[in-house]
Protein backbone atom coordinates (compact mmCIF):
# COMPACT_ATOMS: atom_id res chain seq x y z
CA UNK A 1 0.00 0.00 0.00
CA UNK A 2 1.40 3.59 -0.75
CA UNK A 3 1.91 6.60 1.43
CA UNK A 4 -1.37 7.74 2.89
CA UNK A 5 -4.04 9.40 0.08
CA UNK A 6 -7.59 10.96 0.00
CA UNK A 7 -9.26 9.93 -3.69
CA UNK A 8 -8.62 7.33 -6.19
CA UNK A 9 -8.47 7.79 -9.94
CA UNK A 10 -10.73 5.22 -11.90
CA UNK A 11 -9.57 4.61 -15.28
CA UNK A 12 -11.02 2.58 -18.34
CA UNK A 13 -8.42 0.58 -20.25
CA UNK A 14 -9.25 -0.61 -24.34
CA UNK A 15 -7.21 -3.41 -26.44
CA UNK A 16 -7.12 -1.32 -29.31
CA UNK A 17 -8.44 -3.40 -32.15
CA UNK A 18 -9.99 -5.81 -30.94
CA UNK A 19 -13.30 -7.03 -31.56
CA UNK A 20 -15.65 -7.84 -29.40
CA UNK A 21 -13.53 -5.32 -27.31
CA UNK A 22 -11.30 -6.36 -24.50
CA UNK A 23 -11.42 -3.58 -21.13
CA UNK A 24 -10.93 -3.17 -17.92
CA UNK A 25 -12.08 -0.75 -15.09
CA UNK A 26 -9.80 0.03 -12.28
CA UNK A 27 -9.24 2.67 -9.36
CA UNK A 28 -5.61 3.34 -8.35
CA UNK A 29 -4.59 5.65 -5.09
CA UNK A 30 -4.24 9.15 -6.58
CA UNK A 31 -0.26 9.11 -5.37
CA UNK A 32 0.44 6.27 -7.81
CA UNK A 33 3.40 6.85 -10.24
CA UNK A 34 2.91 6.27 -14.13
CA UNK A 35 5.31 2.84 -12.91
CA UNK A 36 2.99 1.83 -10.53
CA UNK A 37 0.09 2.45 -12.91
CA UNK A 38 1.68 -0.03 -15.44
CA UNK A 39 2.02 -2.76 -12.89
CA UNK A 40 -1.88 -2.38 -12.27
CA UNK A 41 -2.64 -2.21 -16.00
CA UNK A 42 -0.77 -5.54 -16.38
CA UNK A 43 -2.35 -7.17 -13.55
CA UNK A 44 -5.58 -6.25 -14.26
CA UNK A 45 -6.03 -6.89 -18.04
CA UNK A 46 -3.63 -10.38 -17.62
CA UNK A 47 -0.69 -9.76 -19.16
CA UNK A 48 3.37 -10.94 -17.32
CA UNK A 49 5.04 -8.04 -17.94
CA UNK A 50 7.87 -9.69 -19.78
CA UNK A 51 8.37 -6.95 -22.41
CA UNK A 52 8.96 -3.24 -22.50
CA UNK A 53 6.01 -0.44 -22.14
CA UNK A 54 5.41 3.42 -22.59
CA UNK A 55 3.00 5.48 -22.36
CA UNK A 56 1.83 8.48 -24.13
CA UNK A 57 -0.34 11.56 -23.30
CA UNK A 58 -0.06 15.47 -23.36
CA UNK A 59 2.18 16.97 -20.60
CA UNK A 60 -0.79 19.69 -19.06
CA UNK A 61 2.01 22.41 -18.91
CA UNK A 62 3.22 22.33 -22.26
CA UNK A 63 0.37 21.10 -24.28
CA UNK A 64 2.73 18.72 -26.01
CA UNK A 65 3.17 15.15 -26.22
CA UNK A 66 5.20 13.26 -23.78
CA UNK A 67 6.64 9.92 -23.49
CA UNK A 68 6.74 8.49 -20.15
CA UNK A 69 8.44 4.91 -19.28
CA UNK A 70 11.22 3.23 -17.45
CA UNK A 71 14.34 4.26 -19.41
CA UNK A 72 15.56 7.47 -21.14
CA UNK A 73 14.95 7.83 -24.58
CA UNK A 74 18.03 7.45 -27.47
CA UNK A 75 18.89 10.51 -28.60
CA UNK A 76 17.12 10.46 -31.55
CA UNK A 77 14.16 10.10 -30.62
CA UNK A 78 12.21 13.47 -31.01
CA UNK A 79 9.50 12.87 -27.80
CA UNK A 80 10.36 14.16 -24.61
CA UNK A 81 11.18 11.33 -22.39
CA UNK A 82 10.02 11.11 -18.77
CA UNK A 83 11.02 8.40 -16.68
CA UNK A 84 7.84 6.54 -14.95
CA UNK A 85 8.91 6.23 -11.74
CA UNK A 86 9.27 9.88 -10.71
CA UNK A 87 6.13 10.80 -12.58
CA UNK A 88 2.75 10.41 -10.36
CA UNK A 89 -0.25 10.43 -12.25
CA UNK A 90 -1.78 13.20 -10.16
CA UNK A 91 0.34 15.45 -12.17
CA UNK A 92 -0.72 14.37 -15.63
CA UNK A 93 -4.40 13.21 -15.58
CA UNK A 94 -7.10 15.78 -14.81
CA UNK A 95 -10.59 15.82 -16.06
CA UNK A 96 -9.64 18.25 -18.84
CA UNK A 97 -6.75 15.50 -19.66
CA UNK A 98 -8.62 11.96 -19.78
CA UNK A 99 -6.64 10.43 -21.83
CA UNK A 100 -2.90 8.38 -22.23
CA UNK A 101 -1.70 5.40 -24.90
CA UNK A 102 -0.32 2.77 -23.05
CA UNK A 103 2.05 0.67 -25.79
CA UNK A 104 3.33 -3.12 -24.41
CA UNK A 105 5.78 -5.48 -25.97
CA UNK A 106 6.79 -3.17 -29.18
CA UNK A 107 7.31 -6.43 -31.07
CA UNK A 108 3.07 -7.91 -31.28
CA UNK A 109 2.51 -3.61 -30.49
CA UNK A 110 -0.88 -4.13 -28.05
CA UNK A 111 -1.80 -0.56 -27.77
CA UNK A 112 -4.02 0.17 -25.12
CA UNK A 113 -6.37 4.04 -24.46
CA UNK A 114 -6.18 4.44 -21.23
CA UNK A 115 -8.97 7.03 -20.00
CA UNK A 116 -10.04 8.64 -16.83
CA UNK A 117 -13.66 8.58 -16.03
CA UNK A 118 -13.62 9.83 -12.78
CA UNK A 119 -11.87 11.19 -9.64
CA UNK A 120 -13.04 9.82 -6.57
CA UNK A 121 -13.16 9.98 -2.83
CA UNK A 122 -11.29 6.74 -1.79
CA UNK A 123 -13.29 4.00 0.23
CA UNK A 124 -12.18 3.19 3.62
CA UNK A 125 -13.06 -0.10 3.23
CA UNK A 126 -11.58 -0.70 0.23
CA UNK A 127 -8.16 -2.02 -0.99
CA UNK A 128 -6.59 -0.23 -3.15
CA UNK A 129 -5.52 -1.08 -6.53
CA UNK A 130 -8.77 -2.68 -7.36
CA UNK A 131 -10.77 -3.98 -10.25
CA UNK A 132 -14.41 -3.27 -10.40
CA UNK A 133 -15.23 -4.63 -14.76
CA UNK A 134 -14.33 -5.73 -17.34
CA UNK A 135 -15.01 -7.76 -20.36
CA UNK A 136 -13.27 -10.72 -22.01
CA UNK A 137 -9.75 -12.70 -21.67
CA UNK A 138 -6.32 -11.02 -22.38
CA UNK A 139 -4.86 -12.30 -25.22
CA UNK A 140 -1.41 -14.47 -24.55
CA UNK A 141 1.86 -12.75 -24.42
CA UNK A 142 3.87 -13.33 -27.66
CA UNK A 143 0.76 -14.78 -30.15
CA UNK A 144 1.82 -12.31 -32.86
CA UNK A 145 -0.49 -8.97 -32.10
CA UNK A 146 -3.71 -8.42 -33.30
CA UNK A 147 -3.47 -10.41 -36.48
CA UNK A 148 -1.43 -13.24 -34.92
CA UNK A 149 -4.37 -13.32 -32.09
CA UNK A 150 -6.86 -13.27 -34.85
CA UNK A 151 -5.20 -16.42 -36.31
CA UNK A 152 -4.81 -18.06 -33.39
CA UNK A 153 -8.76 -18.10 -32.48
CA UNK A 154 -9.49 -18.97 -35.93
CA UNK A 155 -7.36 -22.23 -35.39
CA UNK A 156 -8.51 -22.86 -31.69
CA UNK A 157 -12.60 -22.75 -32.90
CA UNK A 158 -11.90 -25.59 -35.67
CA UNK A 159 -10.58 -28.68 -34.19
CA UNK A 160 -10.25 -30.04 -37.82
CA UNK A 161 -7.50 -27.39 -38.27
CA UNK A 162 -3.96 -28.56 -39.36
CA UNK A 163 -2.49 -26.57 -36.51
CA UNK A 164 -5.32 -27.08 -33.79
CA UNK A 165 -2.92 -29.48 -31.84
CA UNK A 166 0.30 -27.60 -31.86
CA UNK A 167 -1.91 -23.86 -31.09
CA UNK A 168 -3.90 -25.47 -28.12
CA UNK A 169 -0.67 -26.88 -26.76
CA UNK A 170 1.20 -23.65 -27.48
CA UNK A 171 -1.78 -21.63 -25.40
CA UNK A 172 -2.02 -24.51 -22.32
CA UNK A 173 2.21 -23.73 -21.83
CA UNK A 174 1.97 -19.93 -22.52
CA UNK A 175 -0.92 -19.61 -20.20
CA UNK A 176 -0.04 -22.38 -17.69
CA UNK A 177 -3.54 -24.43 -18.20
CA UNK A 178 -3.69 -27.93 -17.87
CA UNK A 179 -3.93 -30.66 -20.56
CA UNK A 180 -7.98 -30.59 -20.05
CA UNK A 181 -8.17 -26.74 -19.80
CA UNK A 182 -8.89 -24.79 -23.07
CA UNK A 183 -8.69 -21.20 -23.42
CA UNK A 184 -11.72 -19.33 -23.48
CA UNK A 185 -11.51 -15.81 -25.23
CA UNK A 186 -14.71 -14.81 -23.53
CA UNK A 187 -14.07 -15.15 -19.80
CA UNK A 188 -13.27 -12.72 -17.68
CA UNK A 189 -14.10 -12.04 -13.84
CA UNK A 190 -12.87 -9.02 -11.80
CA UNK A 191 -12.85 -10.96 -8.63
CA UNK A 192 -10.04 -13.38 -9.98
CA UNK A 193 -7.86 -10.26 -10.49
CA UNK A 194 -4.91 -9.85 -8.20
CA UNK A 195 -2.37 -6.88 -7.89
CA UNK A 196 1.54 -6.96 -7.43
CA UNK A 197 2.89 -4.67 -4.86
CA UNK A 198 4.16 -2.28 -7.94
CA UNK A 199 7.14 -1.80 -5.25
CA UNK A 200 8.47 -5.17 -5.11
CA UNK A 201 8.12 -5.86 -9.07
CA UNK A 202 10.26 -2.62 -9.45
CA UNK A 203 12.93 -4.45 -7.06
CA UNK A 204 13.01 -7.55 -9.38
CA UNK A 205 12.97 -5.69 -12.83
CA UNK A 206 15.26 -3.41 -12.05
CA UNK A 207 17.54 -4.97 -8.66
Amino acid sequence: MKKKFDRVYQFKIFLKDIKPPVWRRIQVPENYTFWDLHVAIQDAMGWRDCHLHQFELINPSTGFKNVIRSYEGEEFDDDIVELEGLEKISEWFSIDNRIAHYEYDFGDGWLHTVRLEKILPRDKNVSYPICIAGKRACPPEDCGGVWGYEELLEILRDKNHPEYEDMIAWVRDQLELEETEEFNSEHFDPKEVTFDDPDKRFKIAFG
